[in-house]
C-alpha cells in the first residue's frame, strides 16, 4: 500500500507530541426555516403521488395487466400486438412501484425508530436513495429531524457504490459504525445536556460558598437492588468516584443503631451520611435544620449525627468540592479521612468546611470498596490504578492479561516439575513465591481483567477458518485487521476474497468476513498452523476491540508521540505477542528498548542494542525468506502455512524499535520492509516527529491515551502497559524462573516453610474444617440455604486456598467471569461474612488485612493446609530427630488424600481453578510425602509397607516416575522376580506407543536384565 499524504498529515510533524485539542464545542441548534417547511411540502406530495398516484393511475388507465386465469398453450401462440406490449410495460411500472413502496416503508420505519441503520431493499439503489432523501425532507417539519434520520448523508453516498479504502477504516468497524451515527445524531442534545450540567454546578458551587452541610438517610433495598455509597456519589455528586468523599466524612461516627462506618462497601439502611457541600439531588438530600419532607424522628437523627461531625470531635475533615474527589486524590482517587481519626495539617480549600477546619488529609491504609456498576469505571492516565487499587492498564487489556496470567502459569509449572525432578540440592519447594506490592497488585489485575474464553475464541476461529479454507483448496485471505466486538469476530482484508466458508459470513462489504460468536463456539480445535500469528491488539473503539495484523502491512508501521506514552505502546505490543494464545512460534526482536522484557519468553523475545545489528540481522533472514520461498513455490508465507510444513515454516518476525532512526536508517529499513508482508516480517518503528520516510501507516499516541491514525480512519483507547505495571508484570516471572535461586530458605528452598502451618496438636483443632482433597465437605458449619449455597462453597475454596489474601474484585471476578452488579457481590459477601460467623472472641472469620484483601482466621483450615504441616514437619520440623513421629505424620498424611482436588465440584464453576498451579502442587506433594514413608519404611526393610505407601500415593499422582522408580526397588527388595516382571509388564503397557523413559529402562536393566523379552512376547 502505498504511503498517502494529507495536508493534515504533514502540518503535525512540527508539534506531533502536542495532544490535540478535543474539548467538545457548543453545538447550535438548527432551526426550521421556511424553506424546510417547503421542502418537506414538496416531498410530501412527491410522496403521495409516487405511493398513491401511480396506481390509481395505472388502475384508472391501463388497467389490470395480468390475466384473469391460468394461460394456456394456445396463449403462447397468439400475435404480439400493441396491448400485449402495453400490458408488458405495465407490469414493470407495477413492479417498480412496489419496490419503490417497499423502500419508503424501509427508510420510515427506520427514521421513525431512529435505531441502527436502514435496512437495504435488494437492487433498489437508486429508487431507495430517492426514498431516502423524500423521507428525510419530509421529517424537516418534525421536531428533530437529525435525530430520527442519523448519518443520513453518510448513508446516501454508501448506496453509490463508492469503494472506501481496504486498510482499517474506523467507519466500516462492525458494531462502531452504527454507534458512530447514533453519536453524531445525539450530538446537539448532548451539548444542551452539558449547558444544563454546567448550570447546576454552577448553583452547587453557590451552594458550596454558604457553608451549607448536607445529609443523606441510606434508602431500604428495593427489591434486590442494595444502596451503596458509589450510587449515592454518583446521584447526588454527578461522580460515583466520590464515593471516598462520603466515606472520609462519615467513618467512624456513631449512626442512629448505635454501629460505625468502617469499611466503604458496608452501609446499612438507616444509616446517615454527611454529604459533601455541592451534593444535589432534590430531597433525599436533607438539611438538618430543614428537612420538611421526613418525620419529625429521622430530623432528630440527622440533628444527633451532625453533633458527631468533626467539629465536635476535633478531627479534620475531606472537603467537599466539587472536583476534590475526582481530581484531587493522584492515583487513589479522593482521600479516607477525618472522622475520629483526624487529618493531616494544610492550607484550607475552597469548598472545605464552613468552620474553617483543616480539609486535607494524609492518605491511610486501602479498604475494601464497591466494584462500580457495568460501564461506570472511566479509562484513567496511562498507569494510574483504577480507584480499586488495581492497575487499570491489566484490568482493560484482556487479551493481554490472559497470555501472561497463561504464561505466567506454564512458567510456574514448569519451575514445579524442575523442582521435583532436579534433584534435592536444587529443591525449591512446592509454593511459588507470594508476590507483594506492585507485583501482587499486578497478578490480581491479571486475574481480573483476563479472558482466556476470548482467546480460546479467536484461536479456534482462526485455525478453524485455515482448516476449511485448507479442506476447499483456497488460500488464506491477506487480512490486516480483526476487530472484536460482543464477542463477534470481523476480519478486514486487504481485497476481497469472495465468498467465506461457513459458518463465517461476508460483513458489511466483500472486504469484510464475520463470525458470530455463537458459531464461533461451535469450533473445535484442530490440528493446523495459526494463520495469523501477527495480530496484536492496539485498542478498542467504544465496544470493539481493534487487532492489527503487522506482519501484513505492506511496509513500515510508525508510532509518534511522547516517549513515556511510546514505549507504553511497544511495550504492550511486544508482552502481547510474547505470550498471546493464537499464535504457534514466533520471533519479536526489540531494538534499543525492552531488555527488561526478555523474562516473559525468552524463547520469543530477542534484544538488539542498536539499528545496525538489526540491518545485519534482517538483511540475512530477508535474503534467507525469499529463497526459501522461491524454492517451495510459494508466492507469500499465508501459503507455505496451509500446505504439509505447515507447523515448521513460515512463523512471523516482528521487529519492535522505539526509538527515531535516522534517515539513512530510515531509508534502509523502507527498503527491507518493501516486501515484508510476503515474507512474514513487520516492522514498527517509534518516531518523534511523526514524518518517517518510507512508512505505510502512520499511527500517533497522545498524551490522554489515545491512539490516532487519520489515514486509517482509527481513533482508539489506547492499549498500554506503562513501566510501573511492566516492572510488576515482569518481576511475578523473574520470581517465577526455574533457574533463579540456589534453593536456600531464602529463595523458596527445602527449608522454607509453606505460608501458612497449622497447629497439628490436639490443641489446635480447628473451628472450620474443609475437606478438598476430594470430595468437597465442610465440617463445623450448617450447609447454608438457598440459591447461592454453592457459591458460598466455592468462594471459601477459593479462601482456602489462598491464604495471603484474595482481592474482592478478583472473587467477584472468580464467581461471576461475566461480571456482576455491586449489590449482589456485596451481599454474597455479608452472607458469607454471616455464614463463616465469629470466633470465640468475637472476632469475624473472615476479615480484611491492611490492603482491603479477604482473608479467613486461622480457625478456618482445610485438608490441604494440614497436608502440608504434616509434611514439612514430618521433613523439616520435629519428625527430623523422632522417627516414631516422621512415620506417624508421613502416615496421617497420606491417609487425608482422597481423590483429587475438589473431586465432585459440578461442571460449569470453579473456572478459576484453571489459573491456580494447585492441581501440579497437589500431586507432587502426595508423591513427596509417598517417596518419604517409603523411605522410611525400607530403612527397616519392611518392603511391603513402603509398596503400600507407593501404592496409596500413585493413585493421585499416577504419572510421577519417581514414584514407579521406587515401586521398583521396594518390589524387588522383595525377592519375587514374578511380581517384579508383573510390574514391569504393568509399566511397559503404561507407557504405549511412546515408550518407557530412559531412566526407566536403566532402572529396568539393572534390577530386571530379562524385561525386554517380556516385553517384546506382549507386544
Amino acid at each position: 500500500m502505498p504511503r498517502r499524504r494529507t495536508s493534515s498529515s504533514s502540518s503535525s510533524t512540527g508539534s506531533s507530541t502536542a495532544p490535540r485539542n478535543r474539548t467538545p464545542q457548543p453545538v447550535r441548534v438548527r432551526r426550521r426555516t421556511f424553506g424546510d417547511v417547503v421542502k418537506a411540502f414538496l416531498a410530501f406530495v412527491a410522496l403521495l403521488g409516487l405511493v398513491v398516484g401511480v396506481p390509481l393511475a395505472l388502475a384508472t388507465v391501463g388497467g389490470w395487466p395480468f390475466p384473469d386465469g391460468a394461460p394456456s398453450l394456445d396463449w403462447l401462440q397468439r400475435e404480439i400486438t400493441v396491448r400485449t406490449f402495453l400490458n408488458i410495460l405495465t407490469v414493470v411500472v407495477w413492479l417498480a412501484w412496489a419496490q419503490f413502496t417497499a423502500c419508503v416503508l424501509v427508510e420510515v420505519r427506520a427514521a421513525l425508530s431512529g435505531v441502527g441503520v436502514p435496512g437495504r431493499v435488494p437492487g433498489s439503489g437508486p429508487s431507495q436513495l430517492l426514498a431516502r432523501q423524500l423521507v428525510a425532507a419530509l421529517l424537516l417539519i418534525g421536531a428533530g429531524a437529525a435525530s430520527l434520520t442519523p448519518g443520513l448523508s453518510q448513508l446516501g453516498q454508501g448506496l453509490e457504490g463508492n469503494q472506501k479504502p481496504t486498510v482499517a477504516a474506523a467507519q466500516q468497524t462492525p458494531g462502531v459504525f452504527s454507534q458512530q451515527q447514533e453519536r453524531s445524531a445525539t450530538s446537539a442534545a448532548g451539548a444542551l445536556a452539558e449547558q444544563a450540567s454546567a448550570q447546576s454546578d454552577a448553583a452547587a458551587d453557590r451552594a458550596a460558598a454558604h457553608g451549607d452541610t448536607k445529609y443523606y438517610r441510606i434508602q431500604p433495598p428495593e427489591g434486590r437492588h442494595h444502596d451503596s455509597l458509589w450510587e449515592i456519589a454518583e446521584r447526588h455528586l454527578g461522580d460515583g468516584r466520590r464515593y471516598k468523599e462520603i466515606f472520609a466524612l462519615n467513618k467512624d461516627r456513631v449512626q442512629p443503631d448505635g454501629s460505625r462506618l468502617s469499611e466503604a462497601s458496608l452501609i446499612r439502611p438507616g444509616w446517615i451520611m454527611e454529604m459533601p457541600g455541592d451534593a444535589r439531588g432534590g430531597e433525599l438530600v436533607e438539611m438538618p435544620d430543614e428537612a420538611p419532607n421526613v418525620s419529625e424522628q429521622v430530623q432528630q437523627e440527622i440533628q444527633d449525627y451532625a453533633r458527631t461531625g468533626d467539629h465536635a470531635q476535633g478531627g479534620g475533615a475531606h472537603g467537599g468540592g466539587a472536583h476534590g474527589g475526582a481530581h484531587g486524590g493522584g492515583a487513589h482517587g479522593g482521600a479516607h479521612g477525618g472522622g475520629a481519626h483526624g487529618g493531616g495539617q494544610g492550607d484550607a480549600e475552597p469548598g472545605g468546611r464552613a468552620d474553617g477546619s483543616d480539609s486535607r488529609v494524609s492518605l491511610p491504609e486501602q479498604r475494601p470498596a464497591p466494584a462500580p456498576a457495568p460501564g461506570a469505571e472511566a479509562a484513567t492516565e496511562s498507569g494510574s490504578q483504577s480507584p480499586f487499587g488495581l492497575p487499570e492498564a491489566l484490568l482493560a487489556a484482556p487479551l493481554l492479561a490472559a497470555g501472561l496470567l497463561g504464561a505466567l502459569g506454564h512458567r510456574r509449572r514448569q519451575a514445579l516439575w524442575q523442582s521435583a525432578f532436579g534433584g534435592v540440592g536444587a529443591r525449591r519447594g512446592m509454593e511459588p513465591p507470594t508476590p507483594t506490592g506492585d507485583a501482587q497488585d499486578a497478578q490480581d489485575a491479571l486475574l481480573v481483567g483476563a479472558d482466556p474464553d476470548g482467546v480460546r475464541l479467536l484461536d479456534r476461529s482462526l485455525r478453524g477458518l485455515s482448516a476449511a479454507l485448507a479442506a476447499d483448496s483456497r488460500p488464506l485471505p491477506v487480512v490486516y485487521a480483526a476487530w472484536l466486538s460482543n464477542g463477534d469476530l470481523h476480519l478486514q482484508l486487504a481485497q476481497p476474497a469472495g465468498k467465506p466458508p461457513a459458518p463465517w459470513q461476508l460483513g458489511q462489504d466483500q472486504t469484510f468476513w464475520m463470525l458470530a460468536k455463537d458459531d464461533a463456539e461451535r469450533y473445535e480445535d484442530v490440528d493446523t498452523a495459526a494463520p495469523y500469528p501477527g495480530l496484536v491488539s492496539l485498542g478498542t473503539m467504544d465496544d470493539a476491540r481493534l487487532l492489527l495484523n503487522l506482519e501484513s502491512v505492506p511496509g513500515i508501521v510508525s508510532l509518534s508521540g511522547r516517549e513515556a506514552d511510546r514505549a507504553a505502546v511497544f511495550a504492550s505490543v511486544a508482552a502481547e505477542l510474547a505470550t498471546n494464545g493464537w499464535s504457534d512460534r514466533m520471533t519479536i526482536t526489540l531494538v534499543g528498548f525492552g531488555e527488561d522484557l526478555t523474562p516473559l519468553a525468552p524463547n520469543r523475545l530477542r534484544h538488539l542494542d542498536d539499528v545496525e545489528a538489526l540491518f545485519e540481522t534482517m538483511a540475512a533472514e530477508t535474503r534467507q525468506r525469499r529463497g526459501a520461498l522461491g524454492a517451495a513455490g510459494h508466492d507469500s508465507v499465508l501459503t507455505g502455512r496451509t500446505g504439509p510444513a505447515q507447523h515448521t515454516r513460515w512463523a512471523p518476525h516482528l521487529v519492535l524499535l522505539a526509538a527515531q532512526p535516522s534517515d539513512d536508517d530510515a531509508r534502509r529499513l523502507a527498503e527491507l520492509a518493501a516486501d515484508a508482508g510476503r515474507l512474514g516480517i513487520g516492522y514498527l518503528v517509534g518516531t518523534e516527529s511523526g514524518d518517517l520516510p518510507g512508512a505505510a501507516w502512520e499511527m500517533e499516541i497522545t498524551g490522554e491515551g489515545k491512539l490516532l491514525a487519520p489515514l486509517l480512519g482509527l481513533e482508539l483507547d489506547a492499549q498500554l502497559l506503562p513501566t510501573a505495571q511492566q516492572r510488576a508484570v515482569v518481576e511475578l516471572f523473574v520470581e517465577a524462573d526455574p533457574e533463579r535461586g540456589s534453593g536456600g530458605p531464602a529463595d523458596g528452598g527445602p527449608g522454607a516453610a509453606p505460608p501458612f502451618l497449622v497447629d497439628i496438636s490436639e490443641q489446635g483443632r480447628p473451628a472450620v474444617y474443609a475437606r478438598l482433597v476430594g470430595p468437597y465437605e465442610i465440617i463445623g458449619l450448617d450447609d447454608p440455604d438457598g440459591e447461592r449455597s454453592a457459591q458460598l462453597h466455592e468462594a471459601l475454596a477459593l479462601l482456602l486456598l489462598h491464604r495471603e489474601g484474595v482481592h474482592p474484585r478478583v472473587l467477584a471476578s472468580a464467581l461471576w467471569p461475566r461480571g456482576v452488579t455491586d449489590d449482589v457481590r456485596d451481599a454474597l459477601f455479608e452472607r458469607l461474612r454471616d455464614w463463616l460467623g465469629t470466633d470465640t472472641d468475637g472476632s469475624p472469620r473472615l476479615r480484611s488485612d491492611a490492603t482491603g484483601r479477604l482473608t479467613l482466621a486461622r480457625s478456618v483450615v482445610s485438608d490441604l493446609d494440614v497436608l502440608r504441616s504434616l509434611y514439612h514437619e514430618a521433613t523439616q520440623g520435629k519428625g527430623v530427630d523422632s522417627r516414631a513421629v516422621r512415620g506417624r505424620m508421613l502416615t496421617d498424611a497420606l491417609v487425608l488424600v482422597r481423590g483429587p482436588l475438589l473431586a465432585d465440584r459440578p461442571e460449569g464453576r470453579y473456572r478459576w481453578l484453571g489459573h491456580e498451579i494447585v492441581d501440579a502442587q497437589l500431586p507432587l506433594l502426595v508423591a513427596d510425602t509417598g517417596l518419604a514413608l517409603s523411605e522410611f519404611h525400607m530403612e527397616k526393610d519392611r518392603a511391603e509397607k513402603a509398596i503400600e505407601a507407593l501404592n496409596a500415593a500413585l493413585r493421585t499422582a499416577p504419572d510421577d516416575e519417581r514414584l514407579w522408580h521406587e515401586l521398583l526397588r521396594a518390589t524387588h527388595a522383595t525377592g519375587d522376580a514374578d511380581r517384579l516382571r508383573a510390574l514391569a509388564d504393568d509399566l511397559v503397557g503404561r507407557s504405549g506407543a511412546r515408550g518407557l523413559p530412559p531412566r526407566t529402562e536403566a532402572l529396568l536393566d539393572e534390577l530386571l536384565p530379562t524385561w525386554r523379552e517380556g516385553a517384546a512376547a506382549a507386544g
